[in-house]
Protein backbone atom coordinates (compact mmCIF):
# COMPACT_ATOMS: atom_id res chain seq x y z
CA UNK A 1 0.00 0.00 0.00
CA UNK A 2 1.25 3.47 -1.10
CA UNK A 3 1.11 5.79 2.06
CA UNK A 4 2.18 9.37 1.51
CA UNK A 5 2.92 9.63 4.86
CA UNK A 6 4.03 14.00 4.54
CA UNK A 7 0.81 14.30 2.73
CA UNK A 8 -0.81 12.19 5.91
CA UNK A 9 1.29 15.03 8.63
CA UNK A 10 0.29 17.72 6.37
CA UNK A 11 -3.35 17.12 6.73
CA UNK A 12 -3.22 16.02 10.24
CA UNK A 13 -1.77 19.04 11.27
CA UNK A 14 -4.13 21.14 9.01
CA UNK A 15 -7.77 19.44 10.62
CA UNK A 16 -6.25 19.67 14.11
CA UNK A 17 -5.76 23.70 13.55
CA UNK A 18 -9.17 23.98 11.97
CA UNK A 19 -10.94 22.10 14.47
CA UNK A 20 -9.44 24.44 17.09
CA UNK A 21 -10.29 28.03 15.35
CA UNK A 22 -13.65 26.02 14.82
CA UNK A 23 -13.98 25.54 18.81
CA UNK A 24 -12.78 28.38 19.90
CA UNK A 25 -14.89 30.64 17.71
CA UNK A 26 -18.34 28.69 19.32
CA UNK A 27 -16.18 30.07 22.83
CA UNK A 28 -15.59 33.08 21.93
CA UNK A 29 -19.16 33.84 20.28
CA UNK A 30 -20.58 32.25 23.69
CA UNK A 31 -18.64 34.66 25.40
CA UNK A 32 -19.36 37.84 23.49
CA UNK A 33 -23.15 37.01 23.86
CA UNK A 34 -22.79 37.09 27.71
CA UNK A 35 -22.17 33.25 28.57
CA UNK A 36 -18.17 33.50 30.08
CA UNK A 37 -18.64 29.81 30.91
CA UNK A 38 -16.30 28.93 28.08
CA UNK A 39 -13.40 31.86 28.75
CA UNK A 40 -13.45 30.88 32.29
CA UNK A 41 -12.30 27.22 31.38
CA UNK A 42 -9.88 28.78 28.45
CA UNK A 43 -11.37 27.61 25.73
CA UNK A 44 -11.31 31.25 24.24
CA UNK A 45 -8.03 30.06 22.81
CA UNK A 46 -5.89 29.10 19.86
CA UNK A 47 -3.91 26.47 21.75
CA UNK A 48 -4.64 23.26 20.14
CA UNK A 49 -4.03 21.19 24.00
CA UNK A 50 -7.55 22.85 25.34
CA UNK A 51 -9.51 21.30 22.59
CA UNK A 52 -8.56 18.15 21.50
CA UNK A 53 -10.32 14.50 21.92
CA UNK A 54 -8.18 11.53 22.35
CA UNK A 55 -10.37 9.90 20.22
CA UNK A 56 -12.12 12.45 18.13
CA UNK A 57 -8.92 14.94 16.96
CA UNK A 58 -6.23 11.59 16.80
CA UNK A 59 -7.01 8.63 16.60
CA UNK A 60 -10.30 8.60 14.15
CA UNK A 61 -8.72 11.05 11.84
CA UNK A 62 -4.95 9.14 11.57
CA UNK A 63 -7.17 5.89 11.04
CA UNK A 64 -9.34 7.39 8.27
CA UNK A 65 -6.01 9.13 6.54
CA UNK A 66 -4.06 5.51 6.92
CA UNK A 67 -6.71 4.14 5.59
CA UNK A 68 -8.31 5.75 2.98
CA UNK A 69 -11.53 5.96 5.04
CA UNK A 70 -13.80 8.77 5.56
CA UNK A 71 -12.21 11.02 7.63
CA UNK A 72 -14.36 11.60 11.09
CA UNK A 73 -12.92 14.57 13.44
CA UNK A 74 -13.99 16.31 16.20
CA UNK A 75 -12.79 18.28 19.56
CA UNK A 76 -13.89 18.63 22.55
CA UNK A 77 -17.53 20.54 22.80
CA UNK A 78 -17.53 23.87 24.09
CA UNK A 79 -19.87 24.24 27.30
CA UNK A 80 -22.55 26.72 26.70
CA UNK A 81 -24.87 27.92 29.70
CA UNK A 82 -27.62 29.11 27.43
CA UNK A 83 -30.03 30.65 30.79
CA UNK A 84 -27.18 33.42 30.01
CA UNK A 85 -27.86 34.80 27.01
CA UNK A 86 -30.67 37.46 26.60
CA UNK A 87 -32.12 35.71 23.45
CA UNK A 88 -31.40 31.63 24.80
CA UNK A 89 -32.49 30.49 21.03
CA UNK A 90 -31.36 33.25 18.90
CA UNK A 91 -28.11 33.20 20.58
CA UNK A 92 -27.54 29.38 20.74
CA UNK A 93 -27.96 29.90 16.98
CA UNK A 94 -25.11 32.25 16.96
CA UNK A 95 -22.76 30.46 18.85
CA UNK A 96 -23.53 27.04 16.56
CA UNK A 97 -23.19 29.06 13.21
CA UNK A 98 -19.99 30.24 14.63
CA UNK A 99 -17.66 27.09 14.06
CA UNK A 100 -18.66 26.61 10.52
CA UNK A 101 -18.27 30.16 9.52
CA UNK A 102 -14.88 30.36 10.92
CA UNK A 103 -14.13 26.84 8.77
CA UNK A 104 -15.27 28.97 5.72
CA UNK A 105 -13.36 32.29 6.37
CA UNK A 106 -10.24 29.52 6.66
CA UNK A 107 -11.29 27.91 3.50
CA UNK A 108 -11.90 31.63 1.76
CA UNK A 109 -8.02 32.46 2.76
CA UNK A 110 -6.60 29.49 1.40
CA UNK A 111 -8.51 29.77 -1.36
CA UNK A 112 -6.66 33.02 -1.95
CA UNK A 113 -3.51 32.21 -0.86
CA UNK A 114 -3.85 28.86 -3.35
CA UNK A 115 -3.92 31.35 -6.21
CA UNK A 116 -0.79 32.65 -5.55
CA UNK A 117 0.90 29.37 -6.14
CA UNK A 118 2.74 29.43 -9.54
CA UNK A 119 1.08 27.84 -11.94
CA UNK A 120 3.00 24.30 -12.44
CA UNK A 121 2.62 23.75 -8.94
CA UNK A 122 -1.00 23.98 -9.05
CA UNK A 123 -0.94 21.38 -11.73
CA UNK A 124 1.57 18.68 -9.67
CA UNK A 125 4.72 19.61 -12.31
CA UNK A 126 7.30 20.46 -9.45
CA UNK A 127 9.61 17.76 -10.87
CA UNK A 128 12.63 18.84 -11.65
CA UNK A 129 12.55 22.01 -10.21
CA UNK A 130 15.13 23.93 -7.69
CA UNK A 131 15.69 22.64 -4.29
CA UNK A 132 13.95 26.17 -3.18
CA UNK A 133 10.77 24.97 -5.37
CA UNK A 134 10.93 21.21 -3.88
CA UNK A 135 11.89 22.39 -0.19
CA UNK A 136 10.00 25.34 0.28
CA UNK A 137 6.78 26.56 -2.24
CA UNK A 138 5.76 23.05 -3.12
CA UNK A 139 5.33 21.72 0.55
CA UNK A 140 3.72 25.38 1.17
CA UNK A 141 0.87 24.55 -1.88
CA UNK A 142 0.43 20.91 -0.76
CA UNK A 143 -0.55 23.43 3.01
CA UNK A 144 -2.81 25.49 1.28
CA UNK A 145 -4.14 23.07 -0.38
CA UNK A 146 -5.31 20.38 2.42
CA UNK A 147 -6.38 23.97 4.27
CA UNK A 148 -8.82 24.06 1.63
CA UNK A 149 -10.20 21.18 1.33
CA UNK A 150 -10.44 20.18 5.03
CA UNK A 151 -12.07 23.48 6.08
CA UNK A 152 -14.90 23.13 3.47
CA UNK A 153 -15.59 19.97 4.45
CA UNK A 154 -15.85 20.89 8.15
CA UNK A 155 -18.14 23.42 7.35
CA UNK A 156 -20.30 21.74 4.99
CA UNK A 157 -20.67 18.42 6.92
CA UNK A 158 -20.95 20.30 10.53
CA UNK A 159 -24.21 22.35 8.80
CA UNK A 160 -25.98 19.16 8.70
CA UNK A 161 -29.09 19.13 10.75
CA UNK A 162 -27.90 16.06 12.29
CA UNK A 163 -27.53 15.99 15.96
CA UNK A 164 -24.53 17.11 17.85
CA UNK A 165 -23.52 18.93 14.61
CA UNK A 166 -23.52 22.57 14.29
CA UNK A 167 -26.34 22.43 11.86
CA UNK A 168 -29.03 20.86 14.05
CA UNK A 169 -28.72 23.56 16.50
CA UNK A 170 -28.96 26.30 14.05
CA UNK A 171 -31.86 24.45 12.74
CA UNK A 172 -33.62 23.91 15.73
CA UNK A 173 -32.99 27.73 16.40
CA UNK A 174 -35.43 28.75 13.31
CA UNK A 175 -38.02 26.24 13.45
CA UNK A 176 -41.22 26.78 16.03
CA UNK A 177 -40.21 25.36 19.40
CA UNK A 178 -42.61 22.20 18.86
CA UNK A 179 -40.29 21.65 15.71
CA UNK A 180 -36.97 22.09 17.59
CA UNK A 181 -38.41 20.10 20.25
CA UNK A 182 -38.27 17.08 17.88
CA UNK A 183 -34.86 17.67 16.69
CA UNK A 184 -33.60 17.16 19.96
CA UNK A 185 -35.27 14.04 20.71
CA UNK A 186 -33.19 12.74 17.91
CA UNK A 187 -30.09 13.75 19.92
CA UNK A 188 -29.34 10.04 21.15
CA UNK A 189 -29.30 9.19 17.73
CA UNK A 190 -27.31 11.39 16.11
CA UNK A 191 -24.22 9.37 15.71
CA UNK A 192 -26.37 6.34 14.45
CA UNK A 193 -27.55 8.36 11.62
CA UNK A 194 -24.24 9.71 10.86
CA UNK A 195 -22.81 6.07 10.67
CA UNK A 196 -25.63 5.39 8.38
CA UNK A 197 -24.97 8.79 5.78
CA UNK A 198 -21.61 7.30 5.69
CA UNK A 199 -22.20 3.20 4.98
CA UNK A 200 -24.88 4.13 2.98
CA UNK A 201 -22.93 6.38 0.20
CA UNK A 202 -25.51 9.46 1.34
CA UNK A 203 -22.47 11.38 2.52
CA UNK A 204 -21.18 11.81 -1.17
CA UNK A 205 -23.97 13.34 -2.04
CA UNK A 206 -25.34 16.00 0.71
CA UNK A 207 -21.43 16.74 1.25
CA UNK A 208 -19.91 15.89 -1.56
CA UNK A 209 -21.86 17.73 -3.74
CA UNK A 210 -22.10 20.95 -2.60
CA UNK A 211 -18.24 20.49 -1.82
CA UNK A 212 -17.54 20.41 -5.33
CA UNK A 213 -19.64 23.07 -6.04
CA UNK A 214 -18.27 25.66 -3.57
CA UNK A 215 -14.62 24.53 -4.31
CA UNK A 216 -15.01 24.97 -7.89
CA UNK A 217 -16.51 28.24 -7.44
CA UNK A 218 -13.70 29.55 -4.88
CA UNK A 219 -11.02 28.64 -7.34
Amino acid sequence: MNIDFAQIFISFLVLVFSLTVHESAHAWAADRLGDPTARALGRVSLNPAVHVDPIGTLLFPLVGMLTGAPIIGWAKPVPVATWRFEQPRRDYLMVAAAGPISNLALAFLAAVAFQMVPLDVRQGMAEGQTALYMTVIAPLARLVWAALQINLLLAIFNMLPIPPLDGSTVLAGLLPERFAAVMDRLRPYGFLLLYALLLSGGFSLVVGTPYHYLLKWLL
